[in-house]
């Protein structure tokens, strides 16, 4: 090419024209971006064969264990994905809900009231379970009394996307009638454990938080809840942990633990939806 003239990225062959554009979109957010450029560029950033890419190399067998059937015929991968995105699905009986974070394709899932471990739930006095309208799953687990609470949580990272940081969030909200939890800090940890650890190495991360949204003071220290998008429910982060490629091996566990055992003072009101873990942003 001559000193001084220009080039016409449209001028060149189109094989070549789409496997340079095809390097370039890395992510759902390229693909997007870029659509918008022209209608030529918009070809190739909407087309299956990029938004294939976009999909957890395990789709098929997720998709296959939802509750509900799923529907069959999309118009193109892109209308898939961006479904999937932005709603949520049961799978495993029910116990979790599945879906793909919008910028990046990574996993997110939510695990369901019944999949935790919570001390006392099946003591009628402490604990009831029943269904709720807001909640995504059949039912949702309700304090009625308790001076231990102890919630545990545990999910193998294998099914998570590696070298992601994920959050891992408790998802709950208060009856009118709650009480037992004003000033009260509550414990929550996150443990990495296995999955390319030496043997008996386990790394843990340990705060306080505060459940009760009044504690605005503590707003900027991130210890107290803040409200989900659907306007029902509250979220607390418990923690973070990096799953990388050895991490996220056959045998690697990532445990979630929230608990108040130190005062013992009875609490109530605390209904529990589940525990969701879904990648941070950078």
């Amino acid at each position: 090419m001559e000193q001084g003239s220009t080039f016409d990225l449209y001028n060149l062959p189109k094989d070549c024209f789409w496997n340079i554009l095809y390097v370039i979109l890395t992510s759902p957010r390229d693909a997007c971006r870029l659509s918008f450029v022209s209608t030529v560029f918009r070809s190739v950033a909407d087309s299956d064969l990029v938004w294939e890419r976009f999909f957890p190399p395990d789709i098929q067998q997720i998709l296959s264990s939802s509750v509900s059937p799923f529907p069959a015929t999309y118009s193109s991968k892109k209308e898939l994905f961006l479904h999937v995105c932005n709603n949520p699905f049961l799978i495993d009986r029910g116990t979790k809900t599945f879906a793909l974070e919008k910028c990046s394709g990574k996993k997110c899932y939510m695990i369901g009231a019944r999949e935790l471990c919570i001390i006392w739930s099946n003591t009628p006095r402490y604990w009831t379970w029943r269904p709720l309208p807001e909640s995504r799953f059949s039912e949702v687990a309700e304090l009625l009394e308790v001076c231990w609470l102890e919630i545990i949580c545990r999910m193998e990272t294998r099914l998570l996307s590696p070298n992601t940081t994920y959050g891992a969030y408790l998802v709950f909200m208060f009856t009118e009638r709650a009480y037992g939890f004003v000033n009260q800090l509550v414990e929550v940890s996150v443990k990495l454990a296995g999955g390319g650890n030496e043997e008996g190495e386990v790394t843990t991360k340990r705060k306080s938080v505060y459940l009760d949204p009044e504690e605005r003071q503590r707003e900027q220290e991130g210890q107290v809840p803040k409200e989900r998008g659907d306007g029902h429910w509250m979220e607390i982060e418990m923690g973070e942990f990096f799953i990388n490629e050895i991490s996220g091996g056959e045998d690697g566990v990532v445990e979630m633990i929230l608990k108040e055992v130190k005062d013992l003072n009875w609490k109530s009101g605390l209904i529990i939806q589940g525990i969701e873990l879904r990648p941070k942003e950078n």
